[in-house]
């Protein structure tokens, strides 16, 4: 599943480095460009943002210290990592909450060259939302064991 991720996050980094690029030489070469490359460039943009956030999670690679958790007994560490976990739950439940309402907001508003919809931007935060969630509930009781 990583590998897919890593994969989709270098085709979305291609191809938006080949649009924004190709237009920028398009316009000053030939004094015009691609209209809708910089709206694709930024629903590739969003889509990266959040499919790379997912494989950061899905690898454990966020940053994180352990300057206070490092000095704590196999309890606290315990406790601590508990509190954790359910704070990243309820931050991927508030996103998936928000995520929905905004897409209710949208599902009319259009981007303005392509006219697609700019709820086509929610399943990238659904994707992290649910990913993030299932993480944390996997995770936690085999960190916990480690710790």
């Amino acid at each position: 599943m990583c590998r897919t991720l890593d994969v989709l996050c270098a085709a979305c980094l291609l191809v938006m480095v080949v649009l924004v690029f190709g237009n920028v030489v398009l316009r000053y070469a030939f004094n015009d460009g691609i209209t809708i490359s910089e709206e694709l460039a930024r629903w590739l943009f969003v889509w990266l943002t959040f499919l790379g956030a997912v494989a950061a999670v899905a690898e454990h690679g966020h940053l994180g210290t352990d300057l206070l958790v490092a000095r704590l007994g196999t309890r606290a560490k315990r406790v601590v990592l508990a509190i954790a976990q359910l704070s990243m739950l309820g931050a991927a439940l508030l996103l998936l909450r928000g995520a929905w309402q905004q897409m209710v907001i949208n599902i009319s508003v259009q981007a303005p060259v392509s006219g697609c919809r700019w709820a086509g931007f929610m399943p990238a935060v659904w994707c992290l939302a649910c990913w993030l969630g299932a993480c944390c509930c996997s995770s936690c009781g085999a960190r916990s064991a480690a710790a």
